[in-house]
């Protein structure tokens, strides 16, 4: 993405880099290491292979995921997060904080309720 294409607000950046649910879902699998195509389709749950595709193009044209081809038979190719990448763990590690209060404030509203 080009800089004249980044909003201004830095929310809004962040959000355009990785707002769609499968970007924070690869993301998210990659932290813990490279991973090949066939790895990521399978612990990304519900992704379809056109939407892994793409998402991972997308990514790697951001500079947050380098992509590494091997020439070889059947090919190999690996995805890694680049530095930049890496360097979301902590708005990753935020959200997963995040959703555990929040699904714990579910449980103690439900109990009240009954």
């Amino acid at each position: 993405m080009e800089l004249k294409e980044l909003p201004d607000c830095p929310v809004e950046t962040t959000f355009k880099l990785m707002g769609d649910k499968w970007k924070v879902l690869i993301i998210r699998d990659l932290l813990t290491g490279t991973k090949r195509f066939g790895d990521l389709k399978k612990s990304v749950k519900g992704i379809s292979q056109k939407v892994l595709t793409t998402n991972l193009r997308s990514l790697e044209e951001d500079g947050l995921v380098e992509r590494r081809v091997y020439k070889q038979v059947p090919p190999k190719v690996e995805y890694t997060l680049t530095d930049v990448g890496y360097s979301l763990m902590p708005v990753l590690n935020a959200m997963a904080s995040w959703g555990t209060d929040y699904k714990e404030f579910r449980r103690l509203i439900n109990k009240l309720n009954k």
